[in-house]
């Protein structure tokens, strides 16, 4: 059990949390025809369109309402009609997501009336999904707006009539997991004879293709049909604890029983998800995943001196923080420092203490350390301390292939022990 602390400073000085828009507009990325709206300044757009564009290497679709001084003051309700009426003019999206900022949140908008009363005087609203969602950047983190964007999209999206789809299951991935994960967890369902329905699908981002038009929509992810086939399936798949809420709606909604695997990094977290899946399918593990677990025990053989006795220090969102000390740990290594944001499994880590704070508090507690994992805003920190940096989360702007990098399963564990490994060799 560990310790919550809570840093003293009464300004963040080097955030470590990033926006909750972000979050919302990358869960966002995960549903094909997919057109996200952000109710606020340009500004507001701005900042939450280039981490995404910097972190991923990919044209980001988000619209904004473009609110003014004016428009604050005198009302912006027609602000949001008009970019509602001219973005589905102009893109015909097949779903619309709609995103609040600080400043409208502060001003108190009603945007659930105002939606409402456009589909009631405008009939080409009727049967367009609006998926709205607070996503205000003054509280809340990332993670906290993907999973709250996740939630409103299982608990508004409309169902087809129809019985059980045997054989279905519903996938929740929480921000934690990259688009290569995705790819990698649902090959994993496939080979047991079930069929994914990924909520968001960011595997998509992996097939950008050249030359193609720019439609202002998103060109890949889970499909409106998809997303209305939902209510048919057998289990749910949680990854990531921030994903129990929209599991929860799922089981109140359609009686969709579920199971949270807080990790899928590491032999022993590998293990349990593979015998979930073998356990709701009824078949054998396939024998490509143990020969894939033989790899990694010998890795894990040929490494450990490595990694036993590190002190490293992690700075990282809940979920992603989670996985990666509990992946460590398992190699013996000793957590020197742990700052996050927010969460209610904290207290659950086993390490004797985690700090909320940003990344002044990391650089200040990380000294000694032997290895640094944080985004790339703790690049600066590296350098001051002298201490190699092993970047995860979002951002990372200064490296290339984030998208395509993996931690899951078998294999994506070989290359994250490959990777920390050869950073302990260097140093």
């Amino acid at each position: 059990m560990a310790i919550v602390s809570v840093t003293s400073t009464s300004v963040t000085v080097n955030p470590l949390k990033q926006s909750q828009a972000i979050g919302a507009t990358l869960a966002f990325l995960g549903l094909k025809g997919m057109l996200p709206l952000l109710h606020g300044s340009p500004g507001c757009s701005a900042f939450t369109k280039c981490p995404l564009a910097q972190h991923l290497r990919e044209a980001i679709p988000l619209s904004s309402t473009a609110m003014t001084e004016v428009s604050t003051i005198m009302g912006s309700e027609d602000k949001v009609e008009q970019a509602i009426l001219q973005m589905v003019q102009k893109y015909q999206p097949e779903i619309l997501g709609l995103c609040t900022t600080g400043l409208t949140e502060t001003k108190g908008d009603d945007l659930r009336r105002l939606t409402k009363d456009m589909r009631q005087r405008y009939p080409e609203l009727q049967d367009l999904p609006i998926v709205l969602v607070s996503t205000p950047d003054f509280k809340g983190t990332l993670q906290d707006g993907f999973a709250a964007t996740v939630e409103s999209i299982v608990k508004e999206i409309p169902q087809d009539t129809g019985g059980c789809h045997l054989g279905q299951v519903v996938l929740l991935a929480s921000s934690a997991f990259t688009p290569a994960d995705i790819e990698q967890v649902k090959e994993m369902i496939s080979a047991f004879g079930l069929q994914a329905i990924a909520i968001p699908d960011l595997s998509g981002l992996l097939d950008s293709e050249w030359n193609h038009d720019y439609k202002g929509i998103t060109a890949s992810g889970t499909t409106l049909a998809q997303l209305q086939q939902v209510g048919h399936s057998v289990f749910t798949l949680a990854l990531g604890e921030s994903m129990r809420g929209a599991a929860k709606i799922l089981e109140q909604r359609f009686n969709i029983p579920y199971e949270v695997f807080s990790e899928l990094t590491g032999l022993d977290p590998t293990d349990r998800f593979l015998q979930a899946l073998a356990d709701i399918s009824g078949q054998p593990v396939p024998e490509k995943y143990r020969r894939q677990r033989r790899q990694l025990q010998d890795l894990m053989l040929h490494t450990h001196t490595y990694f036993s006795g590190k002190r490293v220090s992690v700075a990282l969102e809940p979920d992603l923080l989670w996985s990666i000390i509990a992946f460590l740990q398992s190699m013996g290594v000793q957590i020197h420092t742990a700052v996050t944001t927010r969460s209610p499994v904290l207290e659950k880590l086993a390490i004797p203490c985690v700090t909320i704070g940003d990344l002044e508090d990391f650089e200040q507690m990380a000294v000694g350390s032997d290895l640094l994992i944080a985004n790339s805003y703790a690049a600066v920190i590296s350098q001051r301390l002298n201490i190699p940096l092993y970047r995860q989360g979002i951002p990372i702007f200064d490296r290339l292939g984030n998208a395509l990098s993996t931690k899951v399963g078998y294999q994506g564990t070989k290359q994250l022990l490959l990777d920390i490994a050869n950073l302990f060799f260097k140093y």
